[in-house]
C-alpha cells in the first residue's frame, strides 16, 4: 500500500496515521525494518523533522523501535500490543497501585452517586468486554475493559477524580493489556460483583470488589523486573 502524500495541516498526526496504517495492513510486519528517513520524506512529501517526530511518537507508543546506527523496526502492530511488550516490573506495579487508589474511591462514590443511565452504560460496557474476551479479541477486550473502569469512576460524579483518572487512561490501558494476556476468571467475577454492588448502593462492597482483583494482580507480580 503506497503512502499518500500528506496534506499540509496536522502533518505529524497525518504521518503517524499513515505509518500506523502501513503496519496494521501488514506492509511492514513485526520485526521488519521500515524505509529510511529520506525514503519516507520523499514518499510522504513532508520535511525531515515531521517524519522524525512521527517516528519518535510511534516509538514512544511501542509500535516502532529505533535502533541507533541500524534503522527503525516494527515492534508491535498497535499501541495495545506495544503495551503488552513494554509495561512490566516495577512500572506495572506502580500503575496498578495508583489504579487501586483511584478506582476504590471511584467505586465507593459511584455506589451512592450513580444514576440509572450510568448503570445502563456500565452493563453495556461489561457485556461488550465479556463478549470480546469470549471471542479471544484481545485488543478489543483491553479497550472495553478500560472503558468500563473509566465509566465506573465517571459514575462517581466527582469531576476532579474523573479528570485525574482520565489522564491515566493510556497507562490503565497498558496495564489491562499486560495483565489480561491470560484469562482471569476471578477478575471476571469481581467485575460483575463490582457492578452489582454499585447498582445495590453498597458502598463497602463496591470498594472491596474494586480493590480485590487489583490486589490479586499485584500479588501475582514477580519480585523482580522483567
Amino acid at each position: 500500500m503506497p503512502l499518500a502524500t500528506a496534506r499540509r495541516t496536522g502533518l505529524v498526526d497525518q504521518v503517524i496515521e499513515q505509518l500506523k496504517a502501513s503496519v496494521a495492513a501488514g506492509e511492514w510486519p513485526v520485526g521488519a525494518k521500515i524505509p529510511t528517513e529520506p525514503e519516507l520524506v520523499e514518499a510522504l512529501g513532508v520535511g525531515r523533522n515531521t517524519v522524525r517526530e512521527a517516528v519518535r511518537a510511534l516509538a514512544h507508543s511501542g509500535i516502532l523501535e529505533v535502533r541507533q546506527g541500524d534503522g527503525t523496526y516494527v515492534r508491535a502492530t498497535s499501541e495495545v500490543s506495544g503495551a503488552l511488550r513494554r509495561l512490566c516490573g516495577e512500572e506495572l506495579r506502580e500503575v496498578l497501585q495508583v489504579r487501586r487508589c483511584l478506582e476504590v474511591e471511584g467505586a465507593r462514590l459511584a455506589a451512592t452517586a450513580r444514576t440509572e443511565r450510568d448503570l445502563a452504560e456500565l452493563r453495556e460496557l461489561l457485556d461488550r468486554r465479556d463478549a470480546y474476551q469470549a471471542a479471544n479479541q484481545h485488543e478489543e477486550f483491553a479497550r472495553a475493559d478500560t472503558e468500563f473502569h473509566v465509566a465506573v469512576v465517571r459514575s462517581s460524579h466527582n469531576r476532579v477524580l474523573t479528570e485525574l483518572y482520565r489522564g491515566l487512561t493510556e497507562m490503565v490501558l497498558a496495564s489491562v493489556a499486560t495483565t489480561s494476556a491470560e484469562p482471569q476468571p476471578v477478575e471476571e467475577i469481581r467485575h460483575r460483583g463490582l457492578l452489582d454492588a454499585i447498582a445495590a448502593g453498597d458502598v463497602e462492597l463496591a470498594a472491596r470488589e474494586a480493590g480485590g482483583f487489583l490486589d490479586e494482580l499485584l500479588g501475582k507480580l514477580p519480585a523482580h523486573d522483567c
